[in-house]
C-alpha cells in the first residue's frame, strides 16, 4: 500500500505479557490481591491514556479489586513502570506525567453504582488530582467540578537538568484553559515534593473556545473562538522558559456551533461516540519544518453518495475544497474521515472508499497529489478503526492500542508507477517517490528504468523533463528553506485534465495575522512564506531563458570578431570545469557514451553560464545564507542535472548491451530503441536549454554515428538535416530524393535517337541519357513535387552526385 504503518507500540504485546507475569509472580510469593498485575477478566480495561512529547506512553487498567492502576511504557528502554494505583473504582478521563516522572496529574470520575453496570455517568463529579510519585507521597486536589477536565504537562525544550518549576495545562469542558505553576523541591535525597502545595499559582491561557488541538512535539496550542459567528483560529506557543505567546490569528471559512466543544490530541477521549464518527465534523492543524500551515476540515456528512473536505494552505494563500464520489448509495460510510500528517504530504483516508495523498509543499496542481478510489487495494489495506494523527508522523489507533509511525511506502509506489496507466497518477507517484529520499541513487535507477520502458506512454508531460527537474529539486531541497520559490519543482505549469473520482474548487483565503514580531525556527519560515504571498511577487522560479540570451549573444560576438573581457570568459569556463570535475567525481566507472567528456567550446560555455546565472539568482533572493554555501549548492544542482541526463543514456545503453560510443549504420532493434531514447533526451534538453552532447566532427567513427542517426529519422526530418550538413553523402541523399520525385511524375515523350554530346557530357552513355531526361523534365516544368528547397537542385548537381556514386559502386 502507498502508506506503510510501522508499529512502534502495541498494548497487547508490549504491556500485557508483563502485567500477567507480574501478577503470577505476586501470587507465587503469597501477596494478597496479586499486586499491580491484571486479571484475565480485566483485559478490556487496558487502554492508552496519553502519549507524551518524549514518546513515553501512559496507560491504565483495573486490578481484581476494581482499583485504577497507572503505568508507563518507556519508548527508549522499552520497559514498563508502575506509576500509581488509586484504590477506588474510578473512570479515568485524562492523565499526564512530567518529564522527570515525579508528578502525575489525572482527571477521574466516579463510576455509577446501581443499574449502570459501571458505565460512565456523564453527570458524575470530576476530580483532577496532582500526585507526588517519587516516591509516592501526597495527593492534591486541583479541581472538583461537575464538568470534565483534561490535563497536560508542558515539556521543556531543553532537558539538560530538572527545572525548578513544572507547568500543567488544565482544559475544562467549560471552555477555558488554565496553566498551573508547580514548584518542587528535593527532600531526603531523591524525594521530590511540592514546595507550596497549599497555593499553586495559575493563569488563564484561553477561554470561550469551541475547539482546541495540542501539538505535543512543538508544544503548541491551537484553538478556535467565534466572533460574530465567524471562526477565528489562534495559536499559542509555549517556549523553553515556559512563557507563552499568542503567535497568530487566522479567520476560517467553516461553520462551528457556539455550543460545540471538541478536543484533538489531548489524550484518549472516549466520551465521544467513536462508532459514529461520520456524524461529527473533523478538524485538525498540521505543520512541518518548512514553514507550512495547513488546516484540514471535513463537515458532517450530508450525503452517502459523496463527501466534501477542505484544506486551507495558509502558507500558500489559498484553500482547496475536494468532493469525492463514494460510489454506490448502499456503500454506507460508518467510519469518520481521517487526516494524517506525513511531512511533505497530508493523507486523507476514508476506510473502504478512497485514499488521497495531498502534496502540501506544491498544492497548486491537482496532478501533484495522488487520489486512489475504492477499487484500489490500498484503500482496504489501512486500518478501518479511527486513527489519530500525532506529531512527527505518529498515528495512534485508540481501539487496538497501537502506535504507528506512518511512512510513504517506496516499494509500493515504485510498483504502482510501473503499473498505472493514468498520466496524473504517474506524475503524482513520481514526486511521491522522489520526496521519500531515503536512498536517492536506488530510486533514481528504478525510475530511469521505468522511463526507458515507458518513454512513449505518457502524453500530458515529458517524462524525462519531469524526472530531471524533480529529482534535481529534491536533491537540494532539504538543504535550505525558501528554495521551493526559487527552483522549479515540475516541468508542468498548468493541468486541465480531470482526475477521475474527484472534483476541486480553489479559493483565495485571508492570511494569518502574526501577533509577534520576533521570529525563530518554524515561525520565521512561516512568516517568510506569508510575506511572499502578501507581496504578490512575479514568479521567482529559475529558468534558463537568461542563459539562452547570454549564450547566443556570446556566440554572435564570437562570429563577428567582438569578444567580452578575457576575465569574464575565463570565469565562465572555470565554472564549467568545476561542474565537469564534480560530474566525473560522481561516477567512478568509465562512461559508455561521450557526454560532456570532449572539449567542446560551445557546450562548456553554456554550462559555465548556467552556473553564473543560477548563482546570481540565488544570491539575489536567498537572504542569510553565506556565499560559499550558495556556490556549492549551485555546483551540486547543475552537476545533478547533467548527471541525470548521463544516467538515462548510460542505463539504456547498458540495458541493451551496446558497444561504447558507436551506433551502427544498419540498426538492430536494441540500437533503434536506444536511438529513440536519445531523440527523446534531445527533445527534453532542447526545450529546457540544457547542455547537449558535443558537436561531432567528420572523423570516420563520427560519420558512422551521424549516418546511423539520419537513417533512423522520419524521412521528412532526415531530408531537412541533409540540407544542413555539408557532406558528400548528404549530397547523395539529396540527389536521390530529387530524382525519385522527378521520375514519379515522368511522362515519356518522343525523343531523338541520337544524343547530342554537350560540352559537359561524360564518356558514359547511360549517364548521359539519364541526365538528358532529367534536364528535359526540368525544362518542361513537368515535375511538381513537395521536396523543400528544390530550386537549389539542378541537373549539374545531380550529374556530379550520380557520377561520384557510380564511381564508388564500381570501386574506381
Amino acid at each position: 500500500m502507498a502508506l506503510r504503518l510501522v508499529c512502534d507500540f502495541d498494548l497487547r504485546k508490549d504491556v500485557l505479557p508483563g502485567l500477567r507475569a507480574r501478577r503470577a509472580a505476586s501470587l507465587a510469593s503469597g501477596a494478597r490481591g496479586g499486586g499491580p498485575g491484571i486479571l484475565e477478566d480485566n483485559y478490556e480495561s487496558l487502554r492508552i491514556l496519553n502519549v507524551e512529547r518524549n514518546g513515553n506512553i501512559i496507560y491504565t487498567y483495573k486490578d481484581d479489586k476494581g482499583n485504577v492502576v497507572f503505568g508507563l511504557y518507556d519508548c527508549r528502554t522499552r520497559q514498563n513502570e508502575h506509576l500509581y494505583t488509586f484504590e477506588k473504582d474510578l473512570h479515568v478521563i485524562s492523565c499526564s506525567i512530567n518529564s522527570e516522572r515525579t508528578l502525575l496529574a489525572a482527571s477521574l470520575v466516579h463510576s455509577a453504582k446501581e443499574g449502570r453496570k459501571n458505565e460512565l455517568q456523564l453527570g458524575s463529579k470530576c476530580l483532577t488530582l496532582l500526585v507526588e510519585i517519587h516516591p509516592v507521597n501526597n495527593v492534591k486536589v486541583l479541581k472538583a467540578v461537575d464538568s470534565s477536565i483534561w490535563v497536560q504537562f508542558l515539556y521543556p525544550q531543553v532537558e539538560s537538568h530538572p527545572p525548578p518549576e513544572n507547568h500543567l495545562l488544565l482544559i475544562s469542558e467549560e471552555k477555558y484553559i488554565e496553566k498551573f505553576h508547580i514548584h518542587v523541591i528535593q527532600e531526603d535525597g531523591n524525594k521530590v515534593v511540592l514546595r507550596d502545595s497549599g497555593h499553586l499559582p495559575r493563569e488563564r491561557v484561553a477561554e470561550d473556545f469551541v475547539w482546541a488541538q495540542w501539538d505535543m512535539s512543538e508544544q503548541r496550542l491551537y484553538y478556535i473562538v467565534l466572533k460574530k459567528s465567524r471562526s477565528i483560529l489562534k495559536c499559542i506557543q509555549f517556549s523553553a522558559n515556559e512563557k507563552f505567546n499568542l503567535m497568530f490569528e487566522a479567520p476560517l471559512d467553516i461553520t462551528l456551533s457556539a455550543s460545540g466543544f471538541e478536543l484533538v490530541n489531548f489524550g484518549c477521549d472516549d466520551l465521544q461516540d467513536q462508532g459514529n464518527l461520520s456524524k461529527h465534523l473533523t478538524l485538525c492543524v498540521f505543520t512541518n519544518h518548512t514553514g507550512s500551515l495547513c488546516v484540514c476540515y471535513s463537515p458532517k456528512f450530508d450525503s452517502w453518495e459523496k463527501i466534501t473536505y477542505s484544506v486551507f494552505y495558509f502558507h500558500k494563500g489559498h484553500s482547496k475544497t475536494f468532493t469525492a464520489a463514494l460510489g454506490s448509495v448502499d456503500s454506507l460510510v460508518t467510519k469518520g474521515l481521517t487526516f494524517l500528517n506525513l511531512d511533505y504530504y497530508v493523507a486523507v483516508y476514508l476506510p473502504g472508499h478512497f485514499f488521497h495523498l495531498l502534496n502540501i509543499q506544491h498544492p497548486d496542481l491537482i496532478c501533484h497529489s495522488l487520489f486512489l478510489t475504492g477499487n484500489n487495494e490500498v484503500v482496504d489495506m489501512l486500518p478501518h478503526s479511527p486513527l489519530q494523527s500525532l506529531s512527527g508522523s505518529l498515528v495512534l489507533d485508540w481501539c487496538s492500542g497501537k502506535l504507528y509511525r506512518a511512512l510513504l511506502n517506496q516499494s509500493y509506489l515504485l510498483q504502482f508507477l510501473w503499473n498505472t496507466q493514468l498520466d496524473c497518477e504517474k506524475m503524482a507517484v513520481l514526486h511521491c517517490v522522489l520526496s521519500c529520499g531515503r536512498d536517492p541513487r536506488f530510486l533514481e535507477a528504478k525510475i530511469i528504468q521505468w522511463i526507458s520502458e515507458n518513454i512513449s506512454t505518457c502524453h500530458s508531460f515529458d517524462l524525462i523533463q519531469e524526472f530531471i527537474i524533480a529529482s534535481s529539486y529534491w536533491s537540494i531541497y532539504p538543504e535550505t528553506s525558501n528554495i521551493d520559490k526559487l527552483l522549479p519543482y515540475s516541468s508542468v505549469l498548468t493541468w486541465n485534465t480531470e482526475i477521475p473520482g474527484i472534483t476541486l474548487v480553489t479559493e483565495e483565503i485571508t492570511l494569518p495575522f502574526m501577533k509577534v514580531h520576533s521570529f525563530k525556527g518554524y515561525w520565521e519560515k512561516l512568516n517568510s512564506n506569508l510575506e511572499y504571498v502578501k507581496c504578490s511577487k512575479p514568479c521567482l522560479l529559475y529558468n534558463n531563458s537568461m542563459v539562452k540570451r547570454e549564450w547566443h549573444s556570446l556566440i554572435s560576438e564570437e562570429k563577428t570578431g567582438r569578444r567580452r573581457s578575457m576575465v569574464y570568459v575565463r570565469n565562465i569556463f572555470d565554472n564549467a570545469m568545476k561542474v565537469i570535475s564534480n560530474l566525473e567525481a560522481r561516477n567512478l566507472e568509465p562512461r559508455l557514451t561521450p557526454l560532456f567528456q570532449e572539449e567542446d567550446y560551445h557546450q562548456r560555455l553554456l554550462i559555465g553560464l548556467m552556473v553564473s546565472e543560477l548563482r546570481e539568482h540565488l544570491l539575489r533572493h536567498l537572504q542569510g545564507i553565506e556565499k560559499k554555501k550558495i556556490e556549492q549548492m549551485v555546483l551540486d544542482y547543475i552537476s545533478k542535472l547533467l548527471d541525470l541526463i548521463c544516467q538515462i543514456l548510460e542505463t539504456s545503453w547498458r540495458t541493451h548491451h551496446l558497444h561504447p560510443w558507436v551506433l551502427h549504420l544498419r540498426a538492430s532493434a536494441a540500437e533503434f530503441t536506444v536511438f529513440h531514447i536519445m531523440t527523446r533526451i534531445l527533445e527534453a534538453t532542447m526545450s529546457l536549454f540544457l547542455p547537449l552532447p558535443p558537436d561531432l566532427d567528420n572523423s570516420e567513427n563520427n560519420e558512422k554515428l551521424k549516418f546511423s542517426i539520419i537513417v533512423r529519422l522520419p524521412p521528412h526530418i532526415g531530408q531537412k538535416i541533409c540540407r544542413l550538413w555539408d557532406h558528400p553523402m548528404s549530397s547523395n541523399i539529396i540527389s536521390r530524393n530529387h530524382v525519385k520525385q522527378l521520375l514519379l511524375n515522368y511522362k515519356k515523350q518522343p525523343q531523338s535517337s541520337m544524343i547530342d554530346k554537350s560540352p559537359g557530357s561524360v564518356e558514359f552513355l547511360p549517364l548521359n541519357y539519364f541526365i538528358e531526361i532529367l534536364t528535359d523534365i526540368e525544362s518542361s516544368n513537368q515535375a511538381l513535387y513537395a521536396f523543400e528547397g528544390h530550386d537549389n537542385v539542378d541537373a549539374k548537381f545531380v550529374e556530379e552526385a550520380a557520377l561520384k556514386h557510380t564511381t564508388m559502386l564500381l570501386g574506381l
